[in-house]
């Protein structure tokens, strides 16, 4: 099972529709998945998920089942402020420790408005799974001002196109 992490909770965004995109593909070989999408993280998650009250929210605890059950991960991450959103670290804070991440794999895609892709973000989140224990693999696309590039749910650089499949290839081999 691989678990396609959309890295925001901000609504409408497009971060979920790359997911969405990435689990079409992997619908598209038959291969299972689930998208974990941090809009469903509870307003309260600051006061009812974390520290002494870890594992008391239904409502998180059900990311948290999503998180256990996958074996792979795609992490589709936007750059905000120079790095990876706020909510993301949130998310994986509240998790099981070392447990969660440990010995599984993951790639990453990137997103941003500019000529970057998240690339700051992308070294950065790569950096936090490698201390929770977690293989990342080195292909990492990128979505450069992803506006122009993804459209109607679609990726139309076909050179973009070209590595998020082999990215994806590369991943079930992993």
């Amino acid at each position: 099972m691989i678990g396609i992490i959309a890295g925001t909770n901000r609504p409408q965004s497009t971060t979920l529709k790359v997911a969405q995109y990435y689990g079409k593909k992997l619908e598209q070989l038959s291969i299972p998945f689930t998208i974990i999408n941090l809009q469903e993280m509870p307003a309260t998650y600051i006061t009812s998920a974390l520290y002494g009250n870890q594992g008391k929210d239904e409502q998180f605890n059900k990311l948290k089942d999503q998180v256990k059950r996958a074996d792979k991960f795609i992490f589709v991450i936007p750059e905000y402020n120079g790095s990876f959103p706020g909510v993301l670290k949130a998310f994986i804070d509240g998790l099981d420790y070392p447990g969660s991440f440990r010995n599984k794999k993951a790639a990453l895609i990137g997103l941003g408005s500019g000529t970057m892709g998240g690339c700051l973000a992308l070294s950065h989140w790569t950096d936090i799974l490698n201390y929770l224990g977690m293989h990342v693999l080195a292909n990492k696309p990128r979505l450069t001002k992803v506006e122009k590039v993804f459209i109607d749910g679609e990726v139309k650089d076909t050179l973009l196109s070209d590595l998020i499949d082999q990215q994806i290839q590369l991943l079930l081999e992993f």
